[in-house]
């Protein structure tokens, strides 16, 4: 899978400034734009079937999770200002009941500053590297407990828990069923989410 980045600012930038940027982007922009260790990386829309499995995992953990009433699921469109300075959009997030009353507390049109407690990322070829090796390394530093990345082209996915600041060496699927020690009692079968 080659990484293929189409933007990756050569400045840095704060979480305020970075905010600053995206307003003034124009309002038909539909790429995809985070800051990570300062810089603004931007990729474009990921296409087919990223979007159908992110749909798909959103609906089974939304089910499980407002079943259970275990706290909030978000798609793609949540962004994360972390206290390590850096701004995601992961492609799915889960956020405990619990650390979602700890707050802050979310604000209309703004980047939420929690932690979630879970992020799953799909691979395309533009995000897989970054994926793998940046935004782990982000999300294990500000205490993401739990972290998915969704290789659609090998079908498989691979379940890191958080240790002390670090991710274990992650546990791959490529049958059978996902289990979520984040999300007690939910079980994905994988063919679900690879069906098109």
């Amino acid at each position: 899978m080659l990484a293929e980045t189409a933007f990756h600012s050569d400045e840095t930038f704060t979480q305020k400034a970075f905010r600053r940027w995206l307003d003034r982007r124009p309002r038909g922009d539909v790429n995809h734009y985070e800051l990570i260790q300062g810089r603004i990386v931007m990729t474009p829309p990921a296409g087919w079937p990223h979007a159908r499995i992110g749909s798909r995992i959103v609906r089974l953990l939304d089910q499980h999770v407002s079943a259970n009433k275990l706290g909030i699921v978000l798609e793609s469109s949540a962004g994360y200002d972390l206290p390590s300075g850096d701004t995601v959009e992961p492609d799915v997030s889960f956020i405990a009941t619990g650390r979602l009353a700890a707050g802050p507390a979310p604000k209309r049109g703004q980047f939420l500053r929690i932690v979630p407690n879970l992020v799953i990322e799909i691979l395309s070829r533009t995000t897989a590297r970054r994926d793998r090796t940046e935004k782990k390394d982000v999300y294990a530093s500000n205490g993401v407990d739990e972290y998915w990345l969704v290789d659609p082209d090998r079908q498989e996915v691979t379940v890191f828990t958080l240790g002390k600041q670090k991710y274990s060496a992650g546990r791959t699927s490529k049958t059978g069923r996902i289990m979520s020690t984040v999300l007690p009692g939910l079980t994905i079968v994988l063919g679900e989410l690879f069906e098109l």
